[in-house]
């Protein structure tokens, strides 16, 4: 009786001390709904974050490149010493941007870089691979010319095409600068410059102007030089010299063929005929022919110069004194494509075609 009581006395206590206690139940239940709140609450934190880094931004490019200066950040004359210093010191092979820096004699840091990317920008070096750099033929040519213009037509070749300098110069060539008010609110305006760069990029390419003499001053006014008729027009002499001599290479002269000579009759260029004409195209084994010597005095000269043009091989014009009787013997050659024609200026320079 007594151990059975026992027994029981145990049973209860075990059965009080393993049953959970509705307080401690509720808590758990809370501390357990918190913890999902919160991690529910992170987790969506992170959502919101990754959406919104894998959002596309917009730019504003605009903005952008007005912040931005893509021009040269030295003037023309002041980045040469680079590639000379290559040149000079690698025999003009191409080297590292570290390399360079020991050959010109400076420590490699951000003024040397920005010294490089200047020369780039002129077209003085080139990036060959990543990492280094290369002397280009542009460069070549103003430090080791070999005409007495290279180093000039270098300079300005490089002006003309570096970023934002080469803009403002075409849309200001052959013009005068406007004052330094209306030109400082083109340069932000028109030509996207910075405008805390403004004063830094009017001396820049005011230097590299001057160094490059496309620039000149009467009073106090500043006018663009235009080069680019000259430029245009040695292209156009190049590319007529080139067809001609095209033309000329199609004629077969023989020896005794007749050499006819357009040029005035009147002293003192009538005199050169026999001076120098004459002996020459004998030396070169050609028979001289001239109108008013060769051709017979009666019948009407037009017709004695056709004559003489049409059964030449070669033919001779003196440009110097252009009359009206040249003009008109002149326009009949010009349609003839089995001749070779040669033509001479006086006092200036002797083209042959």
């Amino acid at each position: 009786m007594q151990a059975g009581s026992t027994l029981q006395s145990v049973a209860v206590c075990v059965r009080n001390r393993s049953a959970p206690k509705k307080g401690n139940m509720d808590d758990e239940h809370a501390n357990s709904a918190g913890k999902d709140v919160a991690d529910n609450g992170e987790r969506s934190k992170r959502n919101r974050l990754a959406k919104k880094a894998a959002k596309p931004r917009v730019v504003n490019k605009t903005a952008v490149a007005a912040t931005q200066a893509k021009f040269p950040r030295h003037g023309v004359n002041k980045v040469l010493r680079i590639p000379k210093a290559i040149l000079e010191q690698n025999a003009g092979k191409d080297c590292t941007d570290r390399e360079a820096s020991e050959f010109v004699g400076v420590g490699f840091g951000g003024p040397m870089q920005l010294e490089i990317s200047s020369a780039i920008k002129y077209g003085f070096l080139n990036r060959p691979s990543p990492g280094r750099i290369g002397v280009t033929d542009l460069a070549r040519k103003a430090i080791r010319p070999q005409q007495p213009e290279d180093e000039l037509n270098a300079l300005r070749h490089a002006v003309i095409n570096a970023p934002d300098f080469g803009d403002v110069y075409k849309h200001y060539r052959g013009e005068n600068l406007p004052d330094r008010t209306f030109f400082e609110n083109a340069l932000t305006d028109k030509f996207r410059i910075p405008k805390e760069k403004v004063s830094e990029f009017i001396e820049l390419l005011t230097t590299s102007l001057e160094a490059a003499k496309l620039i000149e001053k009467a009073g106090d006014k500043t006018r663009i030089i235009d080069v680019s008729k000259d430029a245009s027009t040695a292209e156009d002499t190049n590319a007529n010299a080139s067809q001609i001599r095209k033309l000329s290479r199609d004629v077969q002269i023989a020896a005794g063929d007749s050499c006819f000579i357009m040029m005035p009759f009147a002293a003192p260029i009538g005199d050169y005929y026999s001076k120098i004409y004459e002996p020459a195209i004998r030396k070169a084994g050609l028979r001289p022919v001239r109108a008013d010597n060769e051709i017979f005095g009666t019948g009407k000269i037009m017709e004695q110069i056709w004559n003489g043009i049409n059964s030449a091989k070669v033919l001779v014009a003196e440009l110097t004194k252009r009359t009206r009787t040249f003009f008109t013997s002149w326009d009949l050659p010009t349609h003839l494509r089995s001749r070779s024609f040669w033509f001479l200026r006086t006092k200036r320079t002797f083209l042959l075609i």
